[in-house]
């Protein structure tokens, strides 16, 4: 890391550590372990955010270079923002905005303020792009405008999940309704869709509709190709030397249920073997980048496997979200 930068945190974490021990001097040994997981939080960060930027400007395309001047329309919150835009006389920039705002306030309960601001910046910075970012028109072939503006707008979306937030709030209620209902997070966003495709048919036309439901369905595969899928959880196997420091960030820090699995280490070519916890953990994909920094903060060389769920019966899994710290 850059000496200057290192510096800042070390700086930081000792004024941060003189002001929990009042009267103590503060000691190497104490200052090095929290310049670390500073430094990972930093890196996480910054990889996370580069990711949200780049969605925001791959959706911006998507809708600018696409949807828009064609006066098409999409599912979600965009959708909605769309069909307002094309009714009323608001800026589509404000509309994104407002549109997502419940969406927002109900993620900061049910998922975590950190990732419900995050959204609003990632949401906020969209709205500008919209509104003052020339984009060139690419094409008036409709199926082809159908087609590459889900497929941007997609990936902007899948982007900026990977960077741990929403650019488009309807998946966040898909995800709150699902642990209320009896009904998966893929169940709910058809629903919510199906009416917005109703409503574009009744004020557009049949025809913008059918259109738009190829853009969702465009935009839908190119979010699970970028990051699986919202609806899907993620199996988080750990295998790690600081096993027990792990297992008590999961159930002390993060509230998070684990599994413990007994198991030996069976590299090298001597015979050795030596006893070591498997920690095994389900959490949402949305969940998954908040896992990763934690991990990294307190073992960079942990292996760990993650794998799709595709069914989860039982368990706690829907009902305790990853709490951030605030």
């Amino acid at each position: 890391m850059n000496p200057f930068l290192s510096k800042i945190l070390i700086d930081i974490a000792r004024k941060k550590l003189e002001k929990k021990q009042v009267n103590k001097p503060v000691s190497k040994k104490q200052i090095v372990p929290l310049v670390r997981t500073f430094q990972v939080e930093l890196s996480h960060a910054v990889k996370e955010y580069i990711f949200i930027i780049i969605g925001v400007f791959s959706a911006g395309f998507g809708l600018k270079g696409f949807l828009l001047p064609n006066h098409f329309i999409d599912g979600g919150a965009t959708g909605i923002s769309l069909l307002l835009e094309h009714t009323t006389s608001l800026n589509l920039g404000l509309l994104l905005v407002v549109v997502n705002l419940p969406f927002l306030i109900l993620a900061s309960r049910t998922i975590g303020k950190k990732f419900a601001i995050r959204s609003i910046a990632a949401i906020t910075l969209l709205a500008i792009v919209v509104h003052f970012v020339n984009y060139p028109i690419i094409t008036e072939d409709k199926l082809l405008i159908a087609i590459f503006g889900g497929f941007f707008l997609g990936s902007g979306i899948g982007l900026s999940m990977r960077g741990g937030s929403v650019i488009d709030g309807t998946e966040v209620l898909a995800i709150f309704l699902s642990r209320k209902l009896s009904l998966t997070i893929g169940d709910v966003l058809f629903l919510i869709n199906l009416l917005i495709f109703s409503v574009g048919a009744y004020v557009l036309s049949v025809e913008v509709a059918l259109y738009a439901i190829l853009t969702y369905l465009a935009a839908a595969k190119t979010v699970d190709f970028v990051v699986d899928g919202v609806e899907e959880y993620v199996g988080v196997t750990i295998i790690s030397n600081k096993h027990e420091e792990l297992r008590l960030m999961l159930t002390e820090k993060l509230r998070r249920a684990c599994t413990i699995y007994a198991g030996k280490g069976g590299y090298g070519t001597s015979g050795e073997s030596y006893d070591k916890d498997i920690i095994y953990t389900v959490v949402t994909r949305l969940e998954l980048a908040r896992l990763q920094t934690e991990i990294d903060k307190i073992d960079k060389k942990a292996f760990i496997i993650m794998g799709v769920v595709k069914d989860l019966k039982g368990g706690m899994i829907k009902k305790k979200p990853l709490k951030e710290e605030h």
